[in-house]
């Protein structure tokens, strides 16, 4: 698995961004390739601008830490088709430059900030994490959306 944190695998995902246009329809789903740019930028604002989105509830985020955290964080890629939670649905169309600028901003950001400021970082659903669970999380849902869009 590419490693977020590191300068050269971080290029590589904004490179199969930059390969991605306004046309590019996706191999399996229904997002278009502009809702596929936003979806991945939920994981990035719950870390980055937490306050756009609603924290789960206490019953919620022991579901959440007990059921989906394993599937998240591990090293096993997701299907195809995977189950969506609510708050990562994006339901209207939007900007695809605006997303990809977006998307880029993000990962630049995790790369440049690196593993040191995720060890044991609090993630919004999951608590603590450390820097591989973050890296896990991250890579598996670039690597999958951006293998659903052909790049």
């Amino acid at each position: 698995m590419e490693n977020v944190f590191d300068a050269k695998d971080a290029q590589n995902y904004i490179n199969r961004i930059n390969n991605l246009v306004e046309e590019t329809h996706g191999l399996w789903g229904r997002m278009t390739v502009d809702q596929m740019l936003a979806h991945c930028c939920v994981s990035y604002e719950m870390v980055y601008e937490p306050e756009r989105h609603k924290k789960p509830g206490a019953i919620a985020k022991f579901i959440l830490k007990t059921f989906v955290k394993p599937k998240v964080v591990g090293e096993k890629a997701y299907p195809h088709d995977s189950p969506t939670a609510p708050q990562f649905l994006i339901k209207e169309r939007r900007n695809f430059e605006e997303e990809k600028k977006r998307l880029i901003g993000y990962i630049q950001k995790t790369q440049q900030l690196g593993a040191e400021a995720f060890d044991g970082k609090e993630s919004f659903s999951f608590g603590k994490l450390n820097s591989q669970q973050w890296n896990n999380m991250f890579a598996k849902h670039l690597n999958h959306h951006l293998s659903q869009f052909g790049v």
